[in-house]
């Protein structure tokens, strides 16, 4: 279907880029691609600027931000920059002139806006602007590898003139990222220069990686579209965990098999005309120098070393979290996590098994794909049962639209596109989909409301610091609709809210998970339960393969057990799509 990637035979630039949505295996993927390349006697710098970043655990040794040599790979070095320090670095640079002169509610809503995914992004590009542009240390590497991209928004940002010149502390319209780049205006010629080099195909390739289900393609389609819009257009898609063989006596090898190719069908016409590779599903951890020489020689585990047995104790099931619901009469509740893991499934589930135990409940989510409708399509609902689909590009576009009639009235054509700009980020789409959620949940009564997609913290925060920043500063236009006034204490009251973090048994979503947990509780919510979702170490599966990754399950499996969950609940790889509110019943059986 593809061909197999190997990077010795790939890879011509001395730029590589990898991006994709967490738990795809760019990480693996940009580790075994630097051992190839040292291997092959190329000198290499592999550099992680993922806040969440396992580069460490990969090696087995401990990086910093200054490049170190990998024991038993010559020619191979690692850093691991953080992002995370250099964004607190230059909040303070920022914030820190108005101590003592502004109200403090003011600085509270500063160091919000310069908390979230733009502020620790652009932290992480002004880490390695150096790297890209430094001649003195480009000399001395063949590759440099760069483990976690830039988004188009990000760099879009980079490019606008408005962004220079101190726009932050002349305007702002409340709550939303504006201003991540004021901090770093002497750095203008800088910045400008590695965005070239990054658009030089000549230079850069950036590798696309993906899982081949069809949320993982979707989100790397859209990377590419929005990364070729600002010029970077020398591209490679890597399919990544594609099972190449299955056992036919093993109905979870061959509907997993089967899966995955359905999932390829979907490849958007965008990826299709990308040069495309595949990397096979592997049966072992690729972590240890040892396993990642083995992603690029079809190595596979013997059966006889997955043949042992796998315990971990008596984890409980989805319908042990519904009934924990059930009995704490719990109002609203939260499925959260990265895109992938299943919070839609997961939601509709317990909203089902709700249903089942005499409840009214009424299920929303902001799947832009509709995909309650689908997951109900073909069983009548349930009279006891309501679902609304939020569509985030009407929410986003109407809170746009309120903004620009208000903050943008005085602007000059700069300021303007700067503030359209700031208006494409992340935190624009989470307030406009949760003041949404707000008047959902403000409509119902004598029922209990499943969320699908939770807010970060970062919003709620922003959120809460909004109120009282627009009564400080008469031009803010951040203000609060009293739906969400109202909602955000119900959001913090355990009795009425719950919040389950969806996760897999996978290095980088429980990473993930584990951040977004963190990022709840500054915000004084603490989610009560996870669930792990698809896990094959809760299958009876005997392929050889899929009972390797099994057990490569345990490490994660036990650290949301013992470290990171209040309680925790597993969901087996299913073998088959559960459509259809019958269908939906056998997760609670």
């Amino acid at each position: 279907m593809f061909q197999s990637f190997n990077p010795k035979n790939v890879v011509q630039t001395k730029f590589l880029f990898l991006t994709g949505k967490g738990g795809v295996g760019k990480t693996s993927t940009a580790c075994a691609t630097a051992v190839a390349l040292a291997d092959s006697g190329k000198r290499v710098l592999l550099i992680s600027t993922d806040p969440a970043s396992n580069l460490q655990d990969v090696f087995g040794i401990e990086l910093t931000n200054s490049p170190m040599s990998v024991p038993t790979v010559e020619n191979l070095y690692a850093s691991n920059l953080d992002p995370e320090a250099s964004a607190k670095a230059y909040r303070e640079k920022v914030v820190g002139p108005y101590r003592g002169v502004l109200p403090d509610s003011v600085l509270v809503t500063m160091e919000e806006q310069l908390s979230g995914a733009c502020t620790v992004e652009i932290a992480a590009f002004d880490e390695f602007t150096t790297l890209l542009t430094n001649e003195e240390i480009i000399n001395q590497y063949d590759h440099i590898i760069f483990d976690t991209a830039p988004t188009g928004h990000t760099l879009r940002l980079l490019q606008l003139p408005t962004a220079w010149n101190g726009f932050l502390e002349e305007s702002t319209h409340g709550a939303s990222c504006l201003g991540p780049l004021s901090g770093l205006a002497d750095k203008k010629s800088l910045y400008s220069e590695t965005v070239d080099v990054l658009s030089d195909p000549k230079k850069t390739t950036l590798l696309l990686v993906t899982r081949p289900d069809v949320s993982s393609l979707l989100e790397a389609n859209r990377a590419s579209l929005e990364l070729k819009e600002i010029g970077i257009k020398n591209q490679i898609l890597i399919v990544n965990g594609l099972l190449q063989n299955y056992l036919k006596e093993d109905e979870v090898s061959v509907a997993f098999y089967q899966k995955q190719r359905d999932s390829l069908k979907h490849i958007p016409d965008n990826l299709k005309q990308t040069v495309s590779y595949s990397l096979p599903f592997v049966s072992y951890s690729l972590t240890g120098i040892k396993n990642l020489r083995y992603l690029f020689s079809d190595y596979f585990i013997p059966t006889e070393e997955t043949g042992r047995e796998i315990n971990i104790g008596k984890i409980p099931r989805l319908n042990d979290v519904i009934n924990d619901f059930s009995v704490s009469n719990t109002k609203l509740i939260f499925t959260m996590g990265k895109g992938g893991v299943g919070k839609t499934t997961v939601a509709s589930a317990i909203a089902v098994g709700l249903v089942e135990k005499g409840h009214r409940v009424h299920l929303t989510t902001t799947d832009p794909a509709a995909h309650l409708q689908y997951q109900f399509e073909t069983d009548q609902l349930h009279q006891n049962l309501t679902i609304s689909s939020i569509n985030p590009k009407k929410e986003v576009e109407k809170y746009k639209a309120e903004v620009l009639a208000t903050a943008g009235q005085d602007l000059d054509d700069e300021g303007l596109a700067y503030l359209q700009e700031d208006l494409n980020s992340p935190c624009t789409e989470e307030i406009a989909i949760f003041r949404a959620f707000a008047e959902v949940v403000a409509k119902s009564e004598n029922e209990i409301v499943v969320i699908d997609t939770a807010p970060t913290g970062h919003t709620l925060l922003l959120l809460d610091a909004a109120q009282s920043y627009s009564k400080e500063i008469a031009r803010s236009t951040g203000e609060v609709p009293e739906s969400v006034t109202k909602l955000l204490p119900k959001i913090r009251n355990p009795k009425e809210t719950s919040v389950v973090i969806v996760t897999l048994a996978e290095a980088t979503p429980v990473l993930e998970a584990s951040r977004l947990q963190d990022d709840l509780r500054r915000a004084s919510i603490n989610p009560k339960w996870w669930v792990i979702n698809q896990s094959l170490m809760a299958t009876n599966t005997t392929d050889s393969v899929l009972k390797g990754k099994a057990i490569s399950e345990k490490e994660w499996i036990n650290e949301v057990k013992t470290h990171l969950a209040e309680r925790s609940a597993i969901i087996p790889w299913l073998n088959e799509e559960k459509v259809g509110y019958e269908k939906l019943k056998d997760y609670i059986m």
